[in-house]
């Protein structure tokens, strides 16, 4: 028998079903409400609305637990997994075999390659361009070079489809760096491994070779699988709306990049440095940052700490914080910014402002600082974040696509603007008073209140 929730409107009784997910979480289904009620549920940032049931990720941030496909992510870190095996677990929902792996991972080789006609379109863009939107224009334009993928009826296509935009997209993301310097473009190399490769390709040059120390390689590799997913975020749930009026994968993924590319999304581990870079240069100090954190009057935010989801310490940046401390100490290297990041770190998990409102640190917190170790630029550090939530914006992608349920996405809202009114001829309007709103003169607005 159904569990049902009642809801009591109007002295009126509805009675709305509840289901529950695999590990214990509970929603009331909505999705009759304004039929049976004649009302909609009103969450403007859809913090308690799950748009979806999906078998991708699992978040419990009141304990700070994230699973991919039910893998605890803190066994990636003691196992090490390449990004391609986690990246093929995401999408496709299980481990790969030996052969599956061996497999995917030779697509990717042959894939990694851009259309020759492409490398044009990095001459178009000016040489200031955000990595950003060239990553996002490009993706969107491998739309017009690969239309036999518009339509991925089969498993055939859609692994096809998966291992060329997750092998391109690496090629495009190095291709928009170093057009930005100015610099030759570097082929891929058929025997690196996925991070060593995209390395290759952003340091090398013709008459020297870049080969990536395994302490970098091995580094880069944790921080993408790490970012490989995260439940309905901002760019994924673009990327699952977007999706929703069955525009291609590739369409798709180009509005994800655009959404993660908010300060408040993917940018803020370029924020982050920022700040400590801030309080190196004396700016100011560690407490006058906390403090303006703490300061109501204020708008600054703390980059790096606190997250909308867990109210403990991310998981994932516990891990960062760990291959932080490894990736310095075995490349023999003293970052100031990491003990700047250490204090601040300290100092806020022991003031009760941050403690009881569950302001941890963020994966955001020590992705930036080994981004930086591996010398990946600061206006990069976007672009990194990118590569590694591609495999998951690809799995929900996929997985609203093989739902019979699935539908066109499409919000309702709560209209608060002007009641009806009249259109007012233009030689009948007058200049509002300097203290009206926007909105509040008809004469303005060429329109009539109707009485």
């Amino acid at each position: 028998m159904t569990e049902m929730a009642t809801l009591i409107l109007d002295g009126k009784r509805y009675e709305l079903p509840l289901f529950t997910g695999t590990e214990g979480e509970r929603a009331i289904d909505i999705t009759n409400l304004r039929d049976q009620t004649g009302c909609v549920a009103y969450d403007p940032s859809y913090s308690n609305v799950g748009s979806c049931r999906s078998a991708i990720t699992f978040i419990d941030g009141e304990h700070g637990v994230l699973r991919f496909r039910g893998i605890p992510i803190e066994q990636f870190e003691r196992e090490t997994p390449n990004f391609v095996e986690v990246a093929y677990l995401i999408i496709f929902g299980r481990l790969p075999t030996p052969a599956e792996l061996q497999d995917f991972s030779r697509r990717m080789t042959e894939y990694a390659h851009i259309h020759e006609a492409m490398k044009y379109h990095f001459e178009a863009f000016p040489i200031t361009a955000p990595p950003m939107a060239i990553l996002s224009a490009m993706i969107n334009s491998l739309s017009c070079f690969y239309p036999e993928l518009f339509q991925l009826e089969d498993k055939e296509q859609f692994e096809s489809a998966a291992a060329r935009l997750l092998s391109k997209v690496r090629t495009i993301a190095a291709y928009a760096y170093r057009s930005s310097l100015g610099l030759p473009f570097i082929a891929s190399h058929s025997n690196l491994r996925y991070c060593a490769n995209f390395l290759h390709m952003m340091f090398s040059m013709p008459y020297e070779l870049y080969r990536a120390d395994p302490v970098i390689e091995d580094a880069l590799n944790l921080v993408l699988l790490l970012h490989a997913d995260h439940g309905q975020n901002c760019s994924t749930a673009t990327v699952r709306l977007v999706g929703s009026s069955r525009a291609n994968l590739f369409a798709s993924c180009a509005a994800g990049v655009c959404a993660l590319w908010g300060p408040l999304h993917g940018g803020a581990n370029k924020a982050v440095i920022e700040m400590l870079q801030k309080i190196h240069d004396k700016e100011h100090s560690a407490d006058e940052v906390l403090g303006m954190a703490k300061d109501r009057d204020t708008t600054f935010r703390l980059p790096g700490f606190g997250h909308r989801v867990y109210k403990h310490y991310d998981p994932r940046a516990a891990i960062l914080k760990r291959a932080c401390d490894r990736l310095l100490d075995k490349l023999g290297r003293q970052d100031p910014l990491l003990q700047i990041a250490q204090e601040l770190e300290g100092k806020a998990l022991n003031d009760p402002f941050f403690v009881d409102r569950g302001l941890y640190p963020n994966v955001d917190f020590y992705s930036g600082i080994i981004l930086r170790a591996i010398g990946i630029p600061l206006n990069m550090f976007t672009v990194m974040f990118a590569l590694g939530r591609l495999p998951g914006w690809i799995a929900q992608w996929r997985e609203l696509h093989d739902d019979p349920s699935s539908t066109i996405c499409r919000p309702r809202q709560i209209y608060v603007g002007q009641s009806r009114r009249d259109y007012l001829p233009l030689e009948e309007r007058i200049d509002p008073s300097p203290d009206d709103g926007p909105d509040s003169s008809p004469q303005l607005s060429g329109i009539k209140r109707s009485e």
